[in-house]
């Protein structure tokens, strides 16, 4: 079978769209072409139409497939290494917390290890309601009221959803490796109250078999900057935090980046936080007094 697709005609960044062609041309129906390299029609529909990031791995074996020689082949698998690699940013025109929440616990869900780092607040999984309270609040300031789907998103439906989110870390087959620099501690992103509340939560979480926490010393010799968060999810998917969006890339190239930043930073950080803790613990129970 030889069913060379047309370069001329074919989007650089939509190797789907060649493949359908191909698949047309071959007259295969996409449940012949499934059952050829066992994938569902559906998942072959969605790479097709472009709703879902086909993987390299998956274009060339629908390309081989059908036909397409060495050189289409390596182009397509190029095409889909170069779309799978960016990252999407997820900002929405509204600002909507809310709705960024529920995406993030979405793929969180299908999660089984969890790489969280954060420089200057408490990472997300590990926030009391009012500390999460604060943070989301925080960014009203900026953003006014939002909205989403025409209705005004509350910083309370948002605080919920990332409490919601928590519910994960009480499943014991669930790994969790939570990591910060001080300044997370000393910044007082809350009231000094809440903050006692937040650095009693941390307590209680490093004493949970399935977390790991580790805290970066303030006079710690950093290997780079501490420039932003970011989450790894089973080396599948790296969602990064911005001020205003959040951004995720399941490519291969930015999940190596991230993973030998969060090792290379967890190597500096303290592993036994206790007498940290205690320290801010004492802090924020002088102010609160």
């Amino acid at each position: 079978m030889s069913t060379e697709p047309n370069a001329d005609h074919d989007s650089p960044d939509l190797p789907g769209v060649a493949i359908a062609r191909m698949r047309r041309e071959a007259r295969l129906t996409g449940q012949q072409l499934g059952q050829m390299v066992r994938m569902s029609q559906a998942k072959i529909s969605r790479i097709e139409t472009g709703q879902t990031t086909a993987s390299p791995g998956d274009v060339g074996r629908l390309a081989r497939a059908l036909g397409a020689s060495r050189e289409i082949t390596d182009r397509l698998v190029a095409q889909a290494t170069s779309t799978h690699n960016r990252m999407t940013d997820w900002r929405q025109t509204t600002g909507s917390v809310g709705g960024i929440q529920s995406e993030v616990a979405h793929i969180e869900h299908k999660t089984h290890e969890f790489r969280l780092f954060q420089p200057n607040v408490i990472v997300g999984l590990a926030q009391t309601s009012e500390y999460a309270r604060a943070v989301i609040s925080s960014i009203d300031v900026v953003y006014g009221r939002r909205e989403e789907a025409g209705r005004v998103v509350s910083v309370a439906e948002s605080v919920s959803a990332r409490v919601r989110r928590q519910e994960v870390l009480a499943e014991p087959t669930r790994r969790f490796h939570f990591l910060m620099a001080e300044s997370a501690l000393s910044s007082r992103v809350a009231e000094p109250v809440h903050m006692l509340a937040q650095i009693d939560r941390l307590r209680q979480l490093s004493k949970q078999e399935n977390i790991s926490l580790r805290i970066i010393p303030a006079d710690a010799d950093l290997p780079f900057p501490l420039i932003h968060g970011f989450e790894l999810l089973d080396d599948a998917c790296v969602v990064v935090d911005t001020f205003n969006t959040v951004m995720m890339s399941r490519g291969h190239d930015d999940i190596v980046a991230f993973r030998k930043v969060f090792d290379t930073l967890e190597g500096v950080a303290a592993a036994e936080v206790a007498p940290l803790l205690e320290r801010y613990r004492r802090q924020y129970r002088d102010l609160v007094n």
